[in-house]
């Protein structure tokens, strides 16, 4: 490369003459003959500098210059300030110990301050997260202790949860208690399916940025887009997975497949679906309630109509009042993982059926 061969160049002429001086201070030291010694040290300086070189100069900065560039910015950050902090507090430390006697005069300060540094980097790009949601705690004026150790929970959301978008009424009631995290790759896969050819997907995924920016206004719950990834997993579902592993985090999500996967590997697991099942209103037998019939159902003389909440609710005998809003009593309820259904007669035929 061409900053390889530059860097040959230089160093050789540099330590050829550093090398060249030495060999004069050689000869003088053990009479030698000045001009051959000093010759000789040259050539010596000449090679070491071609081959040595690069990799002091050039190869260290390249790789620190590919560091930094895969680097996330914020643990960038956090590393920097890190440093400012590690180094802060070595000097703190650097000046007493300057006043032992030497050698511990010189070799200590420095010895401090090196491991201040290494530690203050080590530390804050590790704990990054936690040094940041500190930060945006204290910006935001949540000071006390309890707030930011429940603010500290950290929430993976994953496509179909910001497609569906009740995620941003539940986040808005403060009930979820954490930091909401929306993984790059999510993110991504939510573009694709807003760039879709086929009008519904494009649609969801319309709708779903359309949530994401609205979660994002919400000031009960925080929000972040973070860059990290599991490049050896090219799965979305199986990424998000092994991220909560990674950062000790629980997964929201809608999709059942992904739920099953996660619980089975230990993540904790909050279905929305799941909580609106939870909080949905509740009907025992014999209670009754208004329903529009708005379909035919499976079974022959069967009518279907929705509660607010999305319940089914089929009607025996109730396709004979379809499109219009009768009163009906619940006979039975079926609760199932895909939601809650409910079968019920209509009032007007009750003591009919039942002779």
């Amino acid at each position: 490369m061409r900053s390889d061969f530059i860097s040959r160049i230089i160093g050789l002429i540099i330590f050829g003459i550093f090398f060249a001086r030495l060999g004069v201070d050689a000869a003088d030291a053990l009479a030698l003959v000045p001009e051959a010694t000093s010759f000789i040290f040259m050539l010596v300086g000449f090679l070491f500098g071609l081959i040595i070189t690069p990799w002091i100069t050039v190869r260290p900065i390249r790789m620190i210059r590919r560091i930094v560039n895969e680097m996330p910015v914020p643990i960038l950050v956090s590393a920097l300030v890190g440093a400012v902090v590690g180094l802060g507090l070595s000097l703190l430390v650097a000046y007493p110990l300057s006043l032992l006697a030497p050698p511990w005069g010189q070799i200590l300060p420095t010895v401090a301050s090196v491991l201040g540094g290494y530690l203050g980097i080590t530390i804050f790009a590790v704990r990054w997260r936690e040094f940041g949601q500190f930060a945006n705690d204290i910006l935001r004026g949540r000071r006390g202790r309890g707030t930011y150790i429940q603010s500290s929970r950290r929430l993976l959301v994953d496509t179909s949860v910001l497609i569906d978008g009740r995620i941003v009424e539940i986040a808005e009631t403060g009930f979820l208690g954490g930091t909401i995290i929306i993984p790059r790759f999510v993110l991504n896969e939510l573009h694709q399916v807003a760039d879709s050819s086929d009008p519904l997907r494009r649609n969801r995924g319309r709708r779903g940025l359309a949530k994401l920016n609205e979660l994002q206004r919400n000031d009960m719950t925080p929000v972040r887009i973070i860059e990290d990834d599991i490049e050896e997993i090219t799965e979305v579902d199986d990424k998000l997975v092994a991220l909560a592993l990674q950062m000790d985090a629980a997964v929201i999500t809608n999709d059942f497949n992904l739920n099953q996967v996660a619980e089975a590997q230990g993540v904790t697991v909050l279905n929305i679906n799941a909580l609106s099942n939870a909080v949905r209103a509740i009907y025992i037998p014999g209670e009754r309630f208004p329903i529009r019939i708005i379909q035919e159902g499976r079974d022959p003389d069967q009518g279907v109509g929705y509660l607010e909440d999305g319940t089914m609710v089929v009607v025996e005998h109730g396709r004979q009042f379809m499109d219009r809003t009768i009163t009906v009593e619940v006979t039975k309820l079926i609760n199932r993982e895909t939601g809650r259904m409910i079968f019920a007669v209509p009032e007007s035929l009750k003591d009919r059926i039942s002779s």
